[in-house]
């Protein structure tokens, strides 16, 4: 017996938000939804279930990207029946950080869900037809918890990631992006829908909205991003048999690298600047044996691509002096490189009408942190809106949005959606390829960053 359609009610979206939040919940009310786990498992046959319930066709592509797609342009199809009318694509992750926060990703899926609900009921109420299709997508590894880098899914959609590589990519424990999507059954090959544009509903996870007392935030770029793969490389001995002298400690080495990117921000203007080590695997990891190897990932970002070359620059100086000091090499590779991109005028302002024809106060912003946005936004004209964060915290199981402003996001999801399907953003493209407008910024005016380059305290230097 098929279960009961869904209503577009407030208090359903609600309901269902909050149960989601059960799966993988914590024992301090956050969540563990790492990708494919178990528990992600559990969210994807909700969301699977969750279509098949309100009439959505589910499509899973390649790398694990779940697709709730809805015709609203029958007419528009070729001889097999396929609709060739595009679609605008809604939603966020369901994935989340280990002891992560229940609303960031889920949230925006489950917001997109109920927004897709309620044009369906909108265009069936009034007999209009509009020009696009409408999809709602749990983009793939967005958290990039488990498997690197992270915001993946949506990266291999737009082109900006190759497929085979990201299947090949493998966990701490040797797994496989591929054997993962297949142990949980959701390895797919569906081709999926294509996109028009992208509109995405988001906590903010940062404090300026709730520090402004504003309802809604607009995103008009995105930061600068790029992080270092930091791979220090000593000498395993024994603890307590080796004199100090003739230690090589690839650990003792690690943690002033792990401070001199903690420091290098006081290189700059308040806030210009945000750096963090926020992981690191230690070799052999045994309480009686000196570290012979230390991995570690650095992150860096700044609304300036100058500064953040800046600090990547005297990082790798300070970086080869470590290794002098401690006769030990330290290699250093620069990748996850993401270009300041600035999302389309038109989309900003269609936000900003959205939200004001709720009668809700708005701002624009900058976007710190990467969302699946900012990779589909190479792709086509992308949309994205905050929500606030209470204490502006995020990625921990503190993390907090009210009610009512989930109810708000969600309002301003639907409209902008309306919108959308409508045919707004619908001709700025170039092509069939959106190129927005930092793309000819990064091209002429950010400096090149080198890949691969290595650092050791042989050469004690850093190759350009």
């Amino acid at each position: 017996m098929t279960a009961a359609p869904t209503s577009s009610t407030d208090a359903a979206f609600l309901a269902d938000f909050h149960h989601v939040a059960s799966i993988g919940a914590t024992d301090n009310n956050g969540v563990d939804r790492q990708a494919l786990t178990p528990e992600d498992k559990a969210t994807r046959d909700w969301m699977r279930d969750w279509a098949a319930r309100n009439g959505f066709d589910l499509r899973i592509d390649a790398i694990g990207n779940m697709f709730a797609c809805l015709q609203l342009v029958p007419e528009s199809s070729d001889t097999t029946g396929t609709p060739t009318a595009p679609y605008v694509l809604i939603g966020s992750h369901l994935d989340s950080q280990p002891l992560g926060g229940r609303f960031d990703g889920a949230y925006g899926v489950i917001a997109a869900l109920f927004a897709a609900l309620r044009v369906k009921e909108s265009l069936a109420e009034s007999g209009q037809v509009p020009e696009f299709n409408l999809a709602v997508v749990n983009w793939f590894n967005e958290e990039g918890g488990r498997f690197a880098p992270s915001i993946m899914g949506s990266s291999v959609y737009a082109g900006l990631f190759d497929l085979e590589e990201m299947l090949a990519v493998e966990d701490l424990e040797g797994t496989s992006v591929a054997e993962a999507l297949k142990t949980i059954g959701y390895a797919g090959t569906d081709t999926p829908p294509e996109a028009i544009s992208y509109a995405e509903i988001h906590i903010e996870q940062g404090r300026i909205l709730e520090r402004e007392a504003t309802d809604i935030g607009v995103v008009e770029a995105s930061w600068y991003t790029q992080k270092l793969d930091i791979d220090v490389l000593g000498e395993q001995s024994h603890t307590g048999a080796t004199a100090m002298a003739d230690r090589h400690d690839a650990l003792v080495a690690a943690s002033k690298v792990v401070l001199a990117v903690a420091e290098v921000v006081n290189d700059f203007e308040d806030e210009a600047l945000v750096s963090s080590v926020g992981q690191h695997v230690v070799e052999p990891n045994s309480p009686i044996v000196v570290p012979r190897r230390v991995h570690m990932v650095a992150d860096l970002r700044s609304s300036d691509p100058a500064i953040v070359t800046a600090a990547r620059d005297r990082l790798r100086s300070q970086i080869a002096e470590i290794a002098r000091d401690h006769d030990i090499t330290i290699d250093v590779a620069d990748f996850d490189l993401r270009d300041k991109r600035h999302f389309p005028e038109t989309g900003v302002e269609l936000a900003e009408k959205s939200a004001a024809n709720e009668g809700l106060s708005i701002r624009r912003l900058e976007t710190m942190a990467g969302h699946d946005s900012v990779a589909m936004n190479h792709r086509v004209p992308a949309v994205m809106m905050f929500v606030p964060s209470v204490d502006g915290v995020s990625h921990c199981e503190r993390e907090f949005t009210t009610d009512e402003d989930m109810v708000r996001g969600l309002r301003v999801l639907t409209n902008v959606a309306t919108e959308l399907v409508g045919g707004e953003l619908g001709e700025d493209r170039n092509g069939e390829v959106w190129v927005g407008r930092s793309v000819a910024e990064v091209l002429v005016g950010s400096p090149a960053i080198a890949e691969g380059a290595t650092v050791s305290a042989s050469n004690a230097r850093v190759d350009p």
